[in-house]
């Protein structure tokens, strides 16, 4: 219990820096009295019932443990209320970043409300959509295979001729390590798991045809893996048990394809004018010519690159 409660504070005085350099610093001149009984007062400046409710609602604080933590989000308002009125007195309202941030959280908090009342809570999805779902999607669940990998990260600088070929040539990653401790490149070996549910159709079928023990190089900007599949074993996952998950992801497709919609609609009506050569590229035809071979080959690197 005490770890959770040191959690909820920790949380609280961080969201208070934040809040305290752009939202909060809007109200450091407005000098009206804020609704609520007052908690405490800081410098005059009041914190109130509300002001706490608010928090604790924000921060997720479970009903159990609210008064616990009563005492613990008061002293971090009251934190967030002297650093809001330093900040004041050295004028960092006035800020041009200040005022930036401050405008760029106000737009997002009206549009998120304009967003949230167009579209509401949609329906929760029935059994039926569930299970469909489910059927549907073999590969993520019935059929679902995790495939646990070992790993070699180098610097992509290291990864030269010789280490590629060297990496072609070995037999096992144990062999490739024995290489790099010969000609000391550093490294760092790590392992790591993922499902078919977790990666893109494409490279997951292309890893479960992989031998085992086969090397594969994966380059993501400065640092490159050198990857190797040990085992893939079968775990399946019951429908009983996929069913929350399942529910949770269509309810968030619903809210995405209400949310698109909207916008959709609001361009739509809208005059937009994209000034100077900020004009989005224009959509590809709809016979675009098949990916080049070496382009396919790019697509699954980044795939790959996703395995982290």
């Amino acid at each position: 219990m005490k770890n959770k409660e040191n959690a909820v504070s920790t949380r609280l005085i961080c969201s208070g820096l934040v809040l305290c350099a752009a939202v909060a610093l809007s109200a450091c001149s407005n000098k009206e009295k804020k609704p609520g009984q007052a908690l405490a007062s800081v410098n005059g400046e009041e914190i109130t019932v509300l002001q706490l409710n608010e928090e604790m609602q924000r921060n997720g604080v479970p009903a159990a443990q609210q008064d616990a933590a009563r005492k613990q989000i008061l002293e971090s308002l009251i934190d967030r209320q002297l650093l809001q009125n330093e900040a004041a007195k050295d004028k960092l309202d006035r800020d041009p970043k200040v005022v930036q941030a401050i405008e760029r959280a106000k737009a997002l908090i009206i549009a998120q409300a304009y967003m949230q009342k167009r579209i509401g809570n949609p329906a929760r999805p029935t059994k039926a959509e569930v299970e469909a779902y489910f059927d549907q999607h073999p590969d993520f669940f019935t059929r679902r295979k995790q495939l646990d990998m070992r790993e070699l990260m180098v610097a992509t600088k290291d990864l030269n001729d010789d280490l590629k070929k060297a990496a072609d040539n070995a037999k096992s990653l144990d062999e490739l390590v024995t290489w790099l401790d010969a000609h000391q490149v550093k490294y760092a070996r790590t392992q790591l798991s993922r499902t078919t549910a977790d990666l893109p159709a494409e490279l997951a079928n292309k890893l479960l045809t992989m031998p085992k023990g086969q090397l594969f190089i994966v380059k993501e900007g400065d640092r490159s893996m050198l990857i190797t599949i040990a085992d893939i074993k079968d775990t399946p996952v019951t429908l009983e048990n996929a069913a929350p998950q399942i529910e949770q992801f269509l309810i968030n497709k619903k809210n995405k394809d209400a949310a698109d919609a909207e916008l959709a609609r609001l361009r739509a009506s809208a005059k937009i004018e994209y000034l100077g050569d900020n004009a989005p590229a224009k959509p590809a035809p709809a016979a675009a010519a098949p990916a080049k071979p070496a382009d396919q080959a790019s697509a699954n690197e980044r795939g790959v690159a996703g395995l982290k």
